[in-house]
């Protein structure tokens, strides 16, 4: 699990080092290629129709990682890693919003007690007032708008798991993402140079790594330990923007931060009663920007169809 955050973190890095001179719609583009590449070859593998059953709420899915993605990706060249890292990393907290406004899921009081400290912890990050530590109001807020998107892909994720493979449900992301980040970039394409061309690898390989590294990390855990991996991505963002980037975080984000980490701590505690490492109802560990909440069916070794809700 840890080498996953590692992983994710990397991915940040270099998408943060390619976005100095490459369009975030390129990046996005050379990320969804190579993502719809893979998807096919694992559809391939299982002998599975990519198709579905539930396309308009497939689209729907692919289209909210595709802006969660774009949002990411963009923030990570306008925003100190670990600010944009950590602000993404409210999307939990949202996950859980969403649940009780449109899956009518519970919200309990730790959710309650999660969703005022994420709040309070993205306004530390924000730091408003502070002298000459003001965050980039325009960044903060695409930021937030990545996150929500982010959420809401995982919401839609739970309704489509009801009906569709989760293969399919991941191909759907690319299948929206490539086209729309062709027509995105189309008008301010930069050729990459040689050194971009293994940047744009190395965010590809450095994602699917991650995957693989947590899919068999939640095989071997049970998925409620999976928000571990969420903090360690704060705390390598901290470290990789301060090695490679020379960005020196100040108080008030690493207190945000703490606030964000403790309130989404505090939320996946499983209620008395419930197994401690069940997933708690409502809060998803967010990994990746584009695969929220599929980890949690790509873990096991077989799928079961349920019922829908």
């Amino acid at each position: 699990m840890a080498a996953a955050a590692l992983a994710f973190s990397a991915m940040s890095a270099l998408v943060k080092e390619a976005e100095t001179r490459l369009p975030t719609a390129e990046i996005v583009c050379a990320r969804a290629a190579i993502t719809l590449a893979l998807s096919w070859l694992m559809l391939r593998r299982a002998r599975l129709s990519p198709w579905g059953t539930r396309r308009g709420a497939l689209v729907l899915r692919g289209s909210l990682g595709f802006v969660a993605l774009g949002c990411y990706y963009w923030t990570l060249g306008r925003l100190p890693l670990a600010e944009a890292a950590t602000v993404h990393h409210t999307a939990p907290i949202w996950t859980a919003l969403l649940a009780w406004l449109l899956l009518r899921e519970q919200v309990s009081r730790a959710v309650a007690v999660a969703l005022a400290m994420g709040m309070g912890g993205v306004v530390l990050v924000a730091r408003p007032g502070a002298a000459g530590l003001d965050l980039d109001a325009v960044g903060l807020t695409v930021a937030l708008v990545g996150a929500v998107c982010s959420a809401a892909a995982y919401v839609t994720v739970r309704r489509l798991a009801a009906t569709e493979h989760p293969l399919v449900i991941v191909f759907y992301f690319p299948l929206v993402a490539l086209p729309a980040s062709i027509v995105w970039a189309a008008p301010q394409w930069v050729t990459p140079t040689a050194v971009e061309w293994l940047l744009l690898a190395g965010v590809g390989i450095t994602t699917q790594a991650g995957q693989v590294c947590l899919t068999y990390g939640l095989a071997r855990e049970p998925a409620g330990r999976a928000m571990a991996v969420g903090y360690l991505q704060v705390v390598f963002a901290v470290a990789l923007g301060a090695l490679l980037f020379a960005e020196r975080p100040p108080w008030t984000t690493l207190a945000g931060a703490a606030l964000i980490i403790a309130g989404t701590a505090a939320a996946a505690r499983p209620p008395r009663g419930q197994d401690p490492g069940s997933e708690p109802v409502g809060i998803a560990p967010v990994h990746d920007a584009t695969a929220s909440g599929l980890e949690h069916d790509l873990a096991g070794a077989s799928w079961t169809r349920r019922d829908p809700e």
